[in-house]
């Protein structure tokens, strides 16, 4: 399995931290308390290690006029909204709930180029929350693919305090390619034109690079 770099640091602090504490428990706990602390660490160890995996999933038919899930989750909105922030008109907004069992990673929809980045702080409502979108913390992405703009926005859940974003302006950026990671629990949105066939239904399970959210118009 592989592990995405955003965890590295994490797992070996846990590693040693845990340890630690199984090392002191081991000469000075009673065995019961140390063996019942053991099995609790492996758990959250195996918890910990599994949530930055990053699976190597290579997308086999590039196609620009398809837009790939960019996350692990569950698709939990799929509606016209109006997007204040870079487009300022009526889009279908895709957004996709990344439960702390999900993978984290993020990857780009489409191929193109990085026309917008850019971050906002914000406050930390549960992911599924209408106005999470809006009012959380998150990184808005936009890649023009020569005809049209997808934008995505990485959003921080109540459990997510760290949004992790590569895309640059300008940025050449590949489909399928690792564009961030958001860390324990957390929600990503697509917004697409009106005219986008979509692919999927609310409740349907996503995954990212495999699973076909729309296609736009060639």
């Amino acid at each position: 399995m592989r592990i995405h770099k955003e965890g590295y640091f994490i797992i070996l602090g846990a590693l040693i931290f845990l340890d630690i504490i199984n090392i002191g428990l081991f000469f000075y706990a009673p065995r019961m308390v140390f063996w019942v602390f053991a099995i609790i660490s492996f758990v959250l160890f195996v918890l910990i290690v599994q949530f930055f995996r990053n699976p190597i999933r290579e997308i086999s038919n590039q196609d620009d006029s398809i837009i790939y899930a960019p996350a692990d989750g569950k698709i939990v909105v799929i509606e016209e909204a109006f997007e204040d922030e870079y487009f300022k008109q009526k889009r279908i907004q895709l957004s996709i709930f990344m439960s702390p069992l999900n993978v984290h990673v993020n990857r780009n929809p489409i191929s193109g180029v990085i026309s917008y980045v850019k971050y906002h702080a914000g406050r930390y409502l549960v992911a599924w929350h209408p106005k999470s979108s809006t009012e959380n913390e998150r990184t808005t992405i936009v890649i023009n693919n020569g005809k049209e703009e997808v934008l995505m926005r990485q959003i921080a859940g109540a459990l997510a305090r760290r949004i992790v974003c590569y895309a640059e302006k300008n940025q050449e950026v590949i489909q399928g390619e690792d564009v961030g990671f958001i860390k324990f629990g957390s929600r990503v949105d697509v917004f697409l034109p009106l005219d986008a066939d979509i692919q999927v239904a609310i409740g349907d399970k996503s995954i990212g690079n495999k699973t076909i959210l729309a296609k736009l118009k060639k």
